[in-house]
């Protein structure tokens, strides 16, 4: 049973300090919204074109272009946020962000200050250790990507790249529920295995589809406790906002990192300036950015260009029906129609290809061995190869041949192991090798019998010792398979040896 709770969550300890204090953590998840046109254009948003090939007059920031909103970025925004059980506002609004940058050639970012699309939802964490935490969503809401710097490509110059610019962004902003680096990873990866089985974002992390901003701060134990009372944030303490984290890996480092430079800083009697910091991978420290800008820094007011963005609750339902079944509940279904264990459905469910896979092959033949075969054969076999579920030389269909041959009793699982790897390499059929190669299991236990008394007739000081010690019949099991090249049924074979021996 899973352990649900984000009243009493279990904080994370920093150790090594003078006091006890707790991590508090809130994210900031930019998602790229999976859409072929940007938010406010026909550009595409194909990655990796030609540098400024995607890009339309809008996008450039060109004099009186106007945008005009991306119907399937607004129903992709919508399904993420029926995914994550949260509410949809029918009404909601674009602002205007105003900063200066190189790579932002509107001077301002149209985003979704005070009108959300989405308001609040949840997700449940599965954790490490077997519970799970449900960290509640504050919003999402809908903005432009901005274009991308290129700094290594001249020793003087910086060049910049707009074919990112205006590309759809749907920022997931979280409460302050986190409490742990593990919790943040997991949370983030969560949230990136939804929108995978949505199809609302790819997830790429490498490409910076999938980027988290990670606020942090510490907190002496019991002033969480209070903010949940109050919802006051000044007993979570001062927090700091570490920049574009796009590996699960450098973000749990970055926090632990952040969270040590903090408590040093407070129980050496200083305080917290509110900023934004990077983390620097390779020092393994973070740095100041800037200061932490508020709404009024940003000069914030509606986008005059803009009307209201008004949609129909008949359209958000045609969406809600369209949903696809979510991890969490196509790993509840596969615990009780398969029987799977905890662990074995998280791990068949964590990618939709992998949990497609798996259930064709369970669908023809027994669920636990399906689960065990697709998990430890095939999967640790692609590994080895650096191939994903899709490229699989093993189709669903072949495996649940070989799964129906160990059932029948017509190879033992040993040799099914060997059948695996030739059809892995060759594409045969298992049915096909097992034939043609005379794999076929010994059932006759007149064969089997009469290798057991050849066996027993030509070891007269091992029989005497495994009837002394009943544990040592293993070793006439091992040398009647031996000699009947692994063909023998493994469970014949121990009755038959037992019975001799006892004889």
């Amino acid at each position: 049973m899973l352990d649900l709770t984000y009243e009493t969550p279990k904080p994370k300890v920093i150790a090594g300090a003078k006091h006890d204090w707790e991590l508090v953590i809130g994210m900031e998840v930019h998602a790229q919204v999976a859409t072929n046109a940007k938010l406010f254009s026909g550009a595409s948003t194909t990655f990796g074109a030609e540098p400024n090939s995607n890009v339309a007059f809008v996008d450039a920031g060109m004099p009186g272009m106007l945008p005009v909103i991306n119907e399937a970025c607004v129903a992709q925004a919508v399904r993420t946020g029926l995914g994550l059980k949260a509410e949809i506002h029918l009404e909601s609004a674009f602002d205007r962000k105003n900063y200066f940058y190189p790579d932002l050639p509107q001077g301002y970012q149209i985003s979704q200050l005070y009108h959300p699309i989405v308001g609040e939802g949840e997700v449940l964490v599965e954790l490490g250790d077997g519970t799970a935490r449900m960290v509640r969503i504050e919003r999402i809401h809908l903005e432009q990507d901005a274009g991308k710097s290129i700094h290594d490509m001249d020793p003087s110059l910086s060049f910049v790249d707009l074919n990112r610019t205006g590309v759809a962004l749907m920022e997931i902003v979280s409460r302050p529920d986190i409490r742990g680096p593990e919790e943040a990873a997991a949370y983030l990866l969560k949230l990136r295995q939804i929108m995978l089985y949505l199809g609302t974002c790819d997830g790429n992390m490498q490409n910076g589809n999938l980027r988290a901003d990670v606020n942090v701060s510490v907190c002496l134990p019991g002033q969480y406790e209070k903010y949940q009372a109050t919802q006051d944030f000044d007993h979570l303490g001062t927090r700091c906002e570490i920049k574009n984290m796009n590996s699960t890996r450098f973000i749990q480092q970055a926090i632990e990192v952040e969270a040590k430079r903090q408590i040093a800083i407070l129980e050496s009697g200083g305080t917290i300036d509110q900023e934004t910091r990077l983390y620097d991978v390779d020092k393994g420290e973070t740095r100041s950015m800037r200061s932490k800008e508020e709404a009024h820094d940003y000069r914030y007011f509606p986008d005059p260009d803009l009307m209201p963005l008004e949609i129909e609750q008949a359209w958000v339902d045609d969406i809600a029906a369209s949903l696809p079944e979510l991890p969490d509940a196509k790993k509840a279904r596969f615990m009780g129609d398969f029987g799977l264990a905890d662990y074995d459905a998280s791990v068949l469910t964590a990618d939709l290809d992998a949990a497609a896979y798996f259930e064709a092959v369970a669908g023809k033949t027994n669920g636990k061995l399906a689960a065990n075969w697709v998990i430890n054969e095939l999967f640790g076999r692609l590994k080895k190869d650096d191939r994903e579920i899709e490229d699989s030389p093993v189709t669903p269909d072949q495996l649940s041949a070989l799964i129906a041959l160990i059932e029948a009793d017509t190879i033992s699982g040993k040799i099914a192991k060997d059948v695996f790897e030739t059809c892995y390499t060759t594409g045969r059929d298992p049915e096909e090798i097992v034939e043609t190669e005379g794999l076929k299991q010994v059932t006759d236990t007149g064969a089997i019998e009469a290798a057991v008394d050849e066996i027993i007739a030509a070891n007269p000081d091992q029989v005497a010792k495994a009837k002394e010690n009943p544990k040592l019949a293993g070793w006439f099991v091992g040398q009647v398979m031996k000699a009947t090249g692994g063909k023998a049924n493994p469970k014949a074979v121990n009755q038959i040896v037992a019975q001799k021996l006892n004889g």
